[in-house]
């Protein structure tokens, strides 16, 4: 039973503590298992991340289809990759990020890879996510998940999975909605808007009540037995948003639409020492439309515009894996297309009023390789990847850029005993600026053409301990960053600027087993971000989006065999070092506390009951860098985001 325990809750139970449950971590990334078993509040993946490691933060931007930092790095600083699936997604501000193209209700596991770690994937400058959904089994077998939550939340979704030795399919689907959610203070996302902000960014009365959002989302998977060891594995997965509403945003999404194919053949253990060979096509696109539409600005016909954006993302990649004698050894391909492109309309002539986006074109071709061998007690793994990207106005109304790179990194771990380990890792990866930081309009150029791309080298260190009492991980990292893109609020034209800068900190995650059936977690982060320099016409050199000090102690009781009761606390420290002259502001301090349990009646049928932020604290915790495009208040600051205020929810799952 101490197994059971240690496996779902071992890592960092925070805000709806453990709704993801965890596989054994290797020393360089953690793996979160049976996602969509234990997504039981929403299908929002970036709330199921940021409440299960510590080194991932949420930045709220809704109710749905919120984005994550690692370690203080977000956008183009981290990957997210689906099935082996680059993720782009259109929005330049951000209602759109990757993790929102997929639910967590259809994914199996998720690899959170924490520093420069993974030359097998594009653009992991300083950490990334690895997403594996769902796979069709032979065995005839389904499920039906039901959610209800306080504010109308609604959730309904099913599986089935079946085939014989020929072909195997898959198919899941699902559907969520939610009115506005309240703050502590009983307020809607509306009356934030409108106790704070200027008139013009306010609701118009007939929308102060509207839906919040409703999205629904389908995927689909055949694996086809082609010859012995070998396999065609195609995929889609659709997803459709109406009506999202981004509060603090000048805008709000019309819809949001996106669509992700891949088609994979796979051939394994073609002989001795070469054990496979994966070749992958995939393709994505997304049509996303933001307006002020719902907005008071709208009632002037020359502010009732939208903001339409569309971006495509294919590649192909090509792997493959050996046994040399005591090594293991990948060698690797990998070239990727990436088109952005945006346009502002009049909603009510029509008429085009330019581009956001000048049709930007993202190349990308590479090579990599990772080998691993242990000696002893001593495991060791080096990688490296070389990357040539150009990145280039499709229309040529500006220059296009040449970037090449060569990352490379060695992660070791040594066993001190069966039950204690330390481990070390230096590593360093590229990034090159995107069709925003380079072409961005908005009444004039707002990018910044002569970028150069972003170099992190890092440092990571740490001591991993398991036993019968308790386990353990703490880990330190030191970041350097190199060319480090960032915005200067000073600038109206090309605000974008490469600056140096240092990040580091550390993350601590223990699980305490006070007898069988009860286990006490405690969890950790701390990051620090500073600038080598001041911008220009600036004296602050606090690096923007690094979260404070914050923790979480969790206490788990677990009653009956697969039956689990959990009450747990998450704590931040009072957010004081911002970045105040790009548009941050200093935050209050906050905990909050949550209550669940989860019942298992029998194999075949169980259920959550729950309630988040039990004392109804009213708390933000997103800041306000102007790296986002928010709306201003009386005040001239920029509209915090409160957090959702006391919440009810149940969810229930039947098997079959």
């Amino acid at each position: 039973m101490k197994k059971i325990i240690s496996l779902s809750l071992l890592v960092f139970s925070s805000l709806y503590a453990s709704e993801i449950e965890l596989a054994p971590i290797s020393v360089e990334s953690t793996t979160l298992t049976e996602v969509a078993q234990n997504a039981q509040t929403s299908a929002d993946v970036a709330e199921a991340l940021s409440d299960s490691v510590p080194a991932i933060d949420m930045n709220r931007r809704s109710g749905i289809a919120n984005d994550v930092f690692i370690r203080g790095q977000k956008r183009d600083n981290i990957s997210v990759e689906v099935d082996g699936t680059k993720v782009y997604g259109a929005c330049p501000n951000r209602m759109d990020p990757p993790v929102s193209h997929i639910l967590a209700s259809q994914i199996n596991t998720i690899e959170v890879i924490e520093g420069p770690y993974d030359v097998t994937t594009y653009g992991n400058l300083s950490g990334g996510l690895k997403i594996t959904t769902k796979k069709p089994t032979k065995e005839l077998q389904g499920k039906i998940n039901i959610g209800f939550g306080a504010w109308n939340y609604k959730k309904f979704g099913a599986t089935v999975s079946g085939g014989n030795d020929l072909i195997r399919v898959l198919v899941t689907a699902s559907t969520q909605s939610s009115d506005q959610y309240h703050d502590g203070n009983g307020d809607n996302l509306a009356q934030q808007v409108k106790k704070k902000a200027i008139t013009g960014n306010q609701y118009q009365a007939q929308y102060e009540n509207m839906q919040a959002y409703k999205k629904n989302s389908m995927m689909a998977k055949a694996f086809v037995t082609t010859a012995k060891n070998q396999e065609l594995r195609l995929s889609v997965t659709a997803n459709r948003s109406d009506n999202v509403m981004y509060p603090n945003s000048p805008m709000d999404a019309i819809y949001d639409d996106s669509n992700i194919y891949s088609i994979a053949y796979n051939i394994d253990n073609i002989f001795d020492k070469y054990k496979n060979i994966n070749l992958e096509y995939y393709y994505s696109d997304v049509d996303h439309p933001m307006s002020t539409e719902y907005r008071i600005s709208a009632l002037t016909a020359a502010n009732n515009k939208t903001n339409h954006m569309w971006t495509t993302m294919q590649g192909v990649k090509l792997k493959n894996s050996f046994d040399i004698n005591t090594y293991k050894l990948l060698v690797g391909v990998d070239g990727s297309r990436r088109t952005w492109r945006g346009e502002y309309v009049n909603n009510v002539s029509g008429a085009i009023l330019g581009n956001s986006i000048d049709h930007a074109l993202t190349k990308n071709s590479a090579l990599f390789t990772k080998i691993e061998k242990s000696y002893g007690a001593l495991h060791v793994k080096v990688g490296a990847r070389y990357d040539h990207s150009t990145v280039g106005d499709d229309n040529n109304a500006h220059q296009s850029n040449t970037y090449n790179g060569l990352g490379a990194n060695i992660f070791t771990s040594y066993a001190l005993s069966a039950q204690n380990k330390l481990f070390v890792g230096v590593g360093q990866a590229y990034r090159v600026p995107d069709g925003r930081e380079l072409y961005f309009l908005k009444g004039g150029l707002l990018g910044t053409p002569t970028l150069d791309q972003t170099r992190n080298t890092e440092v990571d260190a740490g001591f991993e301990t398991d036993n019968d009492l308790f386990k353990l991980k703490l880990k330190g990292f030191y970041s350097k960053l190199h060319n480090y893109i960032y915005i200067n609020a000073n600038k109206t034209s090309q605000i974008f600027e490469n600056i140096d800068a240092t990040i580091y900190g550390a993350e601590l995650s223990s699980s305490y087993y006070i007898n069988d059936d009860i286990t006490l977690d405690v969890g950790a982060s701390y990051k620090r971000g500073k600038k080598d320099h001041a911008l220009s016409g600036q004296t602050n050199t606090n690096l923007a989006d690094i979260v404070p000090l914050e923790g979480t102690i969790a206490l788990n009781y677990e009653y009956a065999n697969n039956s689990i009761a959990t009450i747990d606390t998450k704590m931040r420290k009072r957010w004081n070092k911002v970045d105040d002259e790009n548009g941050e502001q200093v935050l209050a301090g906050w905990a909050v506390l949550n209550a669940k349990v989860k019942h298992a009646v029998n194999k075949k049928f169980d259920f959550t009951l729950g309630v988040n932020n039990m004392l109804n604290k009213t708390y933000a915790q997103s800041n306000t860098y102007i790296d986002l495009t928010l709306v201003t208040t009386g005040d001239g600051e920029k509209l915090l985001l409160n957090e959702p205020g006391r919440y009810f929810y149940t969810n229930l799952d039947f098997k079959f």
